[in-house]
C-alpha cells in the first residue's frame, strides 16, 4: 500500500468537508503519512493549490460524488492541481471512476457495507476505503462495525484496503492490519491534533467524550450521521430537523450551533498532539503492539 500511495507510512487523514485544509493536509503529508484536502468548499478547492506552498510531498482529494454528479469539472480542477490520490464517497463510484482514471488518478472508494464494496470493485477502482458504523459523520443506519466489516470485505476481494473507523492509535492500527487492511485512514483524532483548524472547544469535546458521547442522527432528506451529543441532537431525536450552522461549530467554538461529525473512538483520545508525533507514535508503536499481542498468545 505505501507503494502504491507513493508515502514511507500508511496513514491517511480524512477527508472532513471545511476541516481538511491545506495546512492539515501538508502536515500530515510532511509527517509521512497522506494528507487529504476536501473539495466540497470553496476553500477546499483552492487549497489543492496552496497545498504546495507548505508541502512538496504527495497529498490526496476527496470528491463526494453526491456534490459533484452534475459537474464533471471537478476532475479537471484535482488534475491541474497535481493531485494523484483521490478517495471517492457518498454515491456511485461509476459516475467518476473512469474520468479519474484517464486524468492519471489512483481511486479507492470509500464503503461501509459489502453490497457498496462490490459496486466499486465492479466499477474498477483501485482500492477500497473501508469504514465501519463507528467512525464520525455519514454513515448507514444500519452498517456493520470495522471488526465485522473489514475481514468481511478482506476475504472477498484482493484490492488493497485503507481501514476507517475506530482508529486512533498503535494498537488499533495493529488490529486493523491483522483484520486484513494495508493502511489505516483516521478523522476523529486527526481533529484533536495541534494542526488541526477546528475550535479548541470541539478538540476539547474531543478529549471529554466517553464511549456513549456519540449517536447516529437520521433526519428526514439528509443521510445518517453519527455526531457529538448535545442539546440540538436530543432535538433531532425528538423529530425536530435543526441542524444550525457548522461552521460557527467548527471554527467559533460554539458546541450548540449545530452537530460535531464525530467517531466513537473519540473515548479514547485524551491529548492534543502535533501531527508528526501522532503519526511516528503509530507507526513505531504498531510492530510493538503486534508482538505483545503474540507474546500473550503464546504464554497462555
Amino acid at each position: 500500500m505505501t507503494e502504491l500511495l507513493g508515502v514511507p507510512i500508511p496513514i491517511v487523514q480524512a477527508p472532513m468537508t471545511f476541516i481538511a485544509d491545506a495546512g492539515l493536509a501538508a502536515a500530515v503529508s510532511e509527517a509521512g503519512g497522506l494528507g487529504i484536502i476536501e473539495t466540497l468548499s470553496p476553500q477546499g478547492r483552492e487549497d489543492l493549490a496552496r497545498v504546495r506552498e507548505l508541502t512538496s510531498k504527495p497529498v490526496g482529494a476527496n470528491l463526494m460524488i453526491q456534490g459533484w454528479k452534475n459537474d464533471p469539472s471537478i476532475v479537471d480542477v484535482i488534475a491541474e492541481a497535481g493531485i494523484r490520490y483521490v478517495a471517492t464517497s457518498a454515491g456511485h463510484p461509476g459516475l467518476f471512476t473512469q474520468r479519474l482514471h484517464d486524468a492519471g488518478m489512483t481511486v479507492f472508494h470509500v464503503v461501509g457495507s459489502e453490497v457498496a464494496a462490490q459496486k466499486a470493485i465492479d466499477a474498477g477502482v483501485d482500492g477500497l476505503v473501508v469504514e465501519g458504523v463507528e467512525g464520525g459523520g455519514f454513515k448507514g443506519a444500519l452498517g456493520a462495525s470495522t471488526m465485522v466489516l473489514l475481514p468481511l470485505i478482506a476475504s472477498r476481494t484482493d484490492l488493497p484496503i485503507i481501514a476507517a473507523g475506530g482508529i486512533c492509535d498503535a494498537t488499533s492500527m495493529a488490529a486493523a492490519f491483522v483484520l486484513g487492511a494495508e493502511g489505516v485512514q483516521m478523522g476523529t483524532r486527526m481533529l484533536a491534533t495541534v494542526e488541526s483548524p477546528v475550535h479548541q472547544n470541539f478538540k476539547d469535546s474531543i478529549l471529554g467524550a466517553t464511549d456513549d458521547s456519540t449517536v447516529l442522527i437520521s433526519v428526514p432528506g439528509n443521510p445518517t450521521m453519527r455526531v457529538l451529543r448535545n442539546t440540538l441532537t436530543e432535538q433531532v431525536q425528538g423529530g425536530e430537523p435543526l441542524l444550525g450552522q457548522i461552521t460557527d461549530l467548527y471554527f467559533g467554538g460554539d458546541m450548540e450551533a449545530s452537530v460535531a461529525n464525530t467517531g466513537q473512538v473519540s473515548s479514547r483520545i485524551d491529548s492534543v498532539v502535533p501531527v508528526a508525533q501522532l503519526l511516528e507514535e503509530m507507526w513505531s508503536g504498531c510492530t510493538a503492539a503486534l508482538d505483545a499481542a503474540r507474546a500473550r498468545l503464546t504464554t497462555s
